[in-house]
């Protein structure tokens, strides 16, 4: 069985193809997806969901980094604090696309992680140009977390596609690290190194469909069935068994996620 640990699923709910998503994923043996959220709407839609399908998935809440403008942590708070939802997320920091915004950026996720600390619940953030604040963030968030005798682990580093030493550091903040599709790209070879010289027990795989899908289907709509040949790629990058990893990677985010794993998937 395989774990999404990172999908966009109201995208499949706007054109009316979220039914057959999920069988597609099903059939796959994707037996797990976690539905992100991000804004008020997205936040909703995954919360709805999971609620529905409760065997299927999981739900998070958080701001992403287009809600700066428009950021309600109370709501957020409310949002965040229903049964069901797992996770503060998707959030995080992206000075590629919005270097003009650093500081609001900065601003929104430090309150975000204000509000998971309080909560005790793990985040899923995203860091794009910007590793020396994302570990500044995130260290000290750790060191809140730990101090507050919060369950570990305090969240993951989701489509990873940084250094092995930053991977290293994320790692001894107990975080995760989570590959995506872009692991099979034909330029990744450095980060399949990384992929390579990291401990299984701190990995997960995801799709970030509709996002992003793997080769072979580059150019297709991602969806989470594919999460299955994310984890096939890291499987032949680390030159283990393919079960193994399915098995460590669904165990590492039934921990992250903090829900009872199927029996055999223990690690």
């Amino acid at each position: 069985m395989f774990f999404d640990t990172h999908a966009h699923l109201d995208a499949f709910a706007e054109d009316g193809s979220l039914d057959a998503v999920v069988s597609a994923a099903l059939a796959a043996r994707v037996s797990r997806v976690a539905a992100i959220g991000g804004s008020p709407a997205a936040d909703a839609f995954a919360f709805a969901f999971a609620s529905a399908h409760p065997s299927f998935a999981v739900a998070t809440a958080g701001l992403d980094r287009d809600q700066i403008g428009a950021a309600d942590l109370p709501a957020l708070r409310a949002r965040a604090s229903r049964p069901g939802v797992c996770a503060i997320g998707e959030f995080g920091l992206d000075y590629f696309y919005g270097s003009d915004t650093r500081r609001q950026q900065r601003a929104l996720v430090d309150r975000q992680l204000e509000l998971a600390a309080d909560l005790a619940k793990p985040v899923v953030f995203h860091s794009r140009d910007a590793t020396e604040d994302t570990l500044a963030a995130l260290g000290a968030f750790s060191q809140q977390w730990h101090a507050n005798a919060s369950p570990s682990p305090c969240g993951v580093l989701h489509c990873f596609t940084l250094d092995r030493a930053t991977a290293e550091a994320l790692i001894s903040l107990d975080f995760f690290i989570s590959f995506s599709g872009i692991l099979s790209f034909a330029n990744a070879d450095p980060l399949r190194e990384v992929a390579r010289a990291l401990p299984l027990s701190s990995l997960l795989v995801e799709t970030d469909s509709p996002f992003l899908a793997p080769r072979p289907h580059r150019g297709q709509r991602n969806e989470p069935k594919f999460a299955a040949r994310v984890a096939e790629v890291l499987a032949e990058t680390r030159g283990e068994p393919l079960e193994e990893v399915a098995r460590a990677t669904f165990a590492n985010a039934c921990t992250l996620y903090r829900i009872a794993p199927p029996q055999g998937t223990e690690t």
